[in-house]
């Protein structure tokens, strides 16, 4: 597979996942049910941890032989940084969770819509990341198996689906007109490649630091997870739904792993 090919792939297939989500809001009617909300929410977070340890750590782990101080120093470190990184944002940006918790510098004048936008945008971020990491692992040689990167961004966009619906729907149901939920779901997307290829223009600048990034990636998704994804699923009970999705979400993204990998 030539790398014109691989870097359109990696870049547009968890685009479509979050897309195709955010159609929900033309052929679903209801209101979203919060049972199912929580088992998607579940899902998403099976699929990130699954990925932030075999996709990223595993990798970061491996670029060391046995023995050496850096095969748990380097990964250590990136993961760190990532987490800090995602705390800086999480403080900076002005965002509003679906539970309505304001968070971020709110001097700003931003309309209750924006905010959402920014929020799940900003959780965007750690997705295409991880996809522009690995995919300047492999075209720099860092990474031998093409395939990990597929394994990866169909992961992502297997998670980016529900993560489409949690977006569009709550504004339909606010009163937005459904082209423009769609529109605004579909966008918060967009994020994914503009994150991807600065890290792998980043990454392949100095090949050396790959260890670092990839550890990196991993602590900003599991940031998102830790701080976002599973408390909405546990929140005002039912919280053995989000279980019972992050499970099968783990496990799908597993499989993945085991065969495509």
């Amino acid at each position: 597979m030539s790398d014109t090919l691989l870097i359109t792939l990696a870049l547009l297939i968890p685009l479509a996942g979050t897309t195709l989500g955010s159609a929900s809001v033309f052929f679903l009617k209801k209101q979203f049910n919060p049972k199912l909300q929580k088992i998607l929410m579940g899902f998403a977070s099976g699929v990130m941890i699954a990925a932030a340890f075999w996709s990223l750590l595993e990798p970061a782990i491996q670029a060391y032989g046995e023995g050496d101080f850096r095969r748990w120093l380097v990964p250590s470190i990136g993961f760190v940084l990532g987490v800090g990184f995602m705390l800086l944002l999480d403080y900076l940006i002005p965002h509003i969770h679906l539970h309505g918790e304001e968070e971020g510098i709110q001097g700003k004048k931003l309309s209750k819509t924006s905010k959402f936008f920014l929020a799940v945008t900003l959780h965007n971020i750690p997705e295409g990341l991880a996809v522009g990491v690995v995919l300047a692992g492999i075209i720099g040689g860092g990474i031998s198996n093409p395939q990990a990167l597929m394994v990866l961004a169909i992961g992502i966009a297997i998670q980016n689906f529900p993560e489409g619906m949690i977006v569009s729907m709550p504004l339909k149901e606010e009163g937005m007109s459904k082209l423009k939920a769609f529109g605004l779901g579909a966008l918060s997307g967009v994020v994914e490649p503009i994150a991807s290829l600065i890290a792998l223009v980043l990454t392949s600048l100095i090949v050396i630091i790959l260890p670092y990034t990839l550890a990196f990636a991993a602590g900003v998704m599991v940031y998102v997870v830790v701080e976002e994804l599973i408390p909405e699923a546990s929140q005002e009970g039912h919280s053995n739904l989000g279980v019972i999705g992050f499970t099968v979400g783990f496990i799908v993204m597993m499989i993945l792993e085991i065969l495509l990998g």
